[in-house]
């Protein structure tokens, strides 16, 4: 008898503010979902997202520092520049 494998689950506590709860709710209705599991996905979305998101800045970063052009350079640091501080 063959056994599914089981993602590991970790019951976690979090506190939404009440508009941010209502878009997730809406979110999970309209999915067809819980509230819990539509959560989860936004969750996972985020930090994938995120990890996008450093490795773009990571990639720019390398070229930034391998940039012998001036003009490269500037470009790449304006473009980090905006990457952290916005803009």
């Amino acid at each position: 008898m063959a056994t599914r494998a089981r993602k590991s689950v970790h019951r976690q506590s979090v506190t939404l503010p009440a508009s941010t709860a209502r878009r997730v709710k809406a979110l999970a209705r309209e999915k067809r979902t819980s509230a819990s599991q539509m959560l989860a996905q936004l969750v996972e979305a985020g930090l994938d997202a995120e990890q996008v998101r450093r490795q773009q800045f990571l990639k720019l970063a390398q070229d930034f520092r391998a940039a012998s052009d001036p003009d490269d350079a500037t470009r790449l640091g304006e473009e980090l520049g905006r990457m952290v501080f916005g803009g």
